[in-house]
């Protein structure tokens, strides 16, 4: 196709061009007592950029990195591709082995790990693509991880002038891999176009400005922050770093650096919400959530604090944030508890998509009465080129034309949509359908819950049952029984629990999400349920 010869490629490198040049002077990033301007962070992803293409990078080749949520690797996520290769941040919680896959399976041509991430590497020592290593405040790097240093890289390159533009908007800018609980992990393929697109959709539902302050509490590897990284380029807002997601290091930030946004999953809202640092905020905070249906009782409590909730909702295969809970004119005047639960549906597509659909398995929309099931598809720009390598899953994803998300929702009557369920999540008692979202909702509207999960356990008269695992607040109490019928006020006596078990803590990923397979797993052992993650 012909698009003139006025043209250009999109590309989110085209954001930070812009703002080195027209706020060269004002706070691009923060990490402690460092900082960059506009201008230096330009200039150092020109220098890295060169660095790379010296060390033999070349064009599509893969950059690997394995770091927390340090200004590294928020500046490899425009140098990296600016020496025209393919970014692969790699989760930082993985074990070696998984590690080794990932190297491999993306083709890295190279690593750069952040020192105090040298265990889950040394073990791979022999196996490494060529490795850079970046210094960390208290971590000796590990001889066995041979290499070089990030400054001795940095000394490769030049502060010659490099082009911000692309040739094809279409080529890959990263290879985000999902978590791959069962069998391998996938490779998502990310292009130049969509990270552009999905970076304005975050500016413009997350409502970021150029006096936006940006906390890290979400891991920058994840769906490379949801874009964010390339969002606040494009608006010249400042990015605050974040090693480790502590809560009360959140809170002293949020103060101390005056702190406007933050994106995060609900698990680490309800950290920071009952954290003992927490306390009514002073600014306005505006607060990203997604990774998980957040419950109408967590939005509350952040609510109550002062913050305002933006409730997303995606994959790794959609850039993250595909869709929105978009607040309409008269929520503000609800009761805080009818919003909260119009506030936690999921929503409609975000501006740059192409919308959602809830679909049967003829691919037919479902009514849009609140109630019946089909499952959520979604095309458009910012759904994923493909799975790298992997031709089979690419098209068993996009069958029909639509990438099929293997959530399960409903649509209402005002057009929002709700996910009900992972499709492997969904309980199926009797021939009946129950949401453990739905459950779960219910039970942690219990003032003595913290954070609840629900799965399916074998049941010989019903085929399975719902099984809760709680952890209860400190300080606070309740039982079995108490919960039970909590839940039996709200929902159908069908629907409750046959029992809830008592945890300290639920099993997580990296992003904070809750790992309902490890807990299936251990119930079904040896009954044969699929426990997928």
């Amino acid at each position: 196709m012909d698009n003139g010869p006025g043209h250009t490629a999109l590309t989110p490198l085209a954001f930070l061009r812009r703002s080195a040049e027209v706020f060269p002077g004002k706070t691009a990033y923060a990490y402690g007592d460092r900082r960059a301007t506009y201008g230096e962070f330009a200039a150092e992803t020109t220098r890295l950029a060169n660095a790379l293409r010296a060390s033999g990078i070349g064009p599509g080749d893969r950059v690997a990195y394995l770091a927390p949520n340090v200004p590294e690797l928020l500046v490899a996520h425009f140098a990296v591709p600016l020496a025209g290769a393919v970014l692969v941040a790699v989760n930082t919680r993985l074990a070696a082995e998984e590690i080794r896959y990932i190297l491999h399976h993306s083709g890295a041509k190279a690593l750069v790990v952040d020192a105090g991430l040298h265990p889950s590497v040394a073990p791979l020592a022999d196996a490494l693509p060529q490795v850079v290593t970046v210094p960390a405040a208290g971590a000796d790097p590990d001889p066995a991880v041979r290499g070089i240093s990030y400054a001795e890289l940095l000394a490769r390159g030049s502060d010659d002038p490099r082009a911000w533009d692309v040739d094809d908007e279409n080529a890959a800018i990263s290879i985000n891999y999902t978590s791959g609980t069962t069998g391998r992990p996938k490779g998502v393929v990310y292009t130049h176009r969509g990270a552009y697109l999905n970076a304005l959709g975050e500016v413009t539902h997350s409502r970021h400005t150029p006096d936006s302050v940006y906390l890290w509490t979400l891991p920058m590897f994840h769906c490379n922050g949801w874009c964010t990284p390339w969002a606040l380029a494009a608006i010249s807002g400042t990015q605050v770093c974040l090693r480790a997601v502590v809560a009360g290091e959140v809170w002293r930030l949020i103060d101390t650096e005056g702190v406007t946004h933050l994106n995060a999953a609900p698990t680490v809202l309800v950290a920071i919400a009952n954290a003992a640092e927490a306390h009514p905020l002073e600014r306005p905070l505006t607060v990203t959530t997604a990774g998980a249906p957040p419950s109408p009782t967590i939005i509350g409590q952040m609510e109550e604090l002062g913050a305002g909730i933006v409730h997303v909702y995606g994959l790794t295969e959609t850039y993250g944030p595909y869709s929105v809970c978009e607040a309409q004119p008269g929520w503000p005047a609800l009761p805080p508890p009818d919003r909260a639960r119009l506030l936690a549906r999921q929503g409609v597509g975000m501006i740059q998509t192409d919308g959602l659909r809830v679909v049967d398995d003829q691919m037919n929309d479902v009514p849009a009465d609140g109630e019946t099931l089909g499952e959520i598809v979604m095309r458009g720009n910012n759904v994923m080129k493909g799975y790298h390598r992997d031709e089979e899953a690419t098209a068993k994803a996009f069958r029909g034309g639509w990438f099929h998300s293997g959530d399960l929702g409903v649509r209402h009557p005002d057009g929002y949509v709700e996910l009900r369920d992972r499709s492997k999540d969904i309980i199926i008692s009797g021939g009946e359908n129950i949401s453990t979202v739905e459950v779960e909702r219910a039970i942690d509207s219990h003032p003595a819950v913290l954070e609840v999960a629900v799965v399916a356990v074998p049941d010989e008269k019903w085929g399975e049952r719902p099984k809760a695992f709680v952890v209860l607040r400190d300080g606070h109490a309740a039982t079995e029984a108490e919960l039970v019928g909590h839940v039996r006020e709200s929902l159908a006596r069908f629907k409750a629990p046959d029992s809830v078990e008592f945890v300290a803590e639920l099993p997580k990923t990296s992003t904070g999400k809750i790992q309902k397979f490890q807990l299936r797993e251990r119930e079904w052992a040896g009954l044969g349920r699929r426990v997928q993650g």
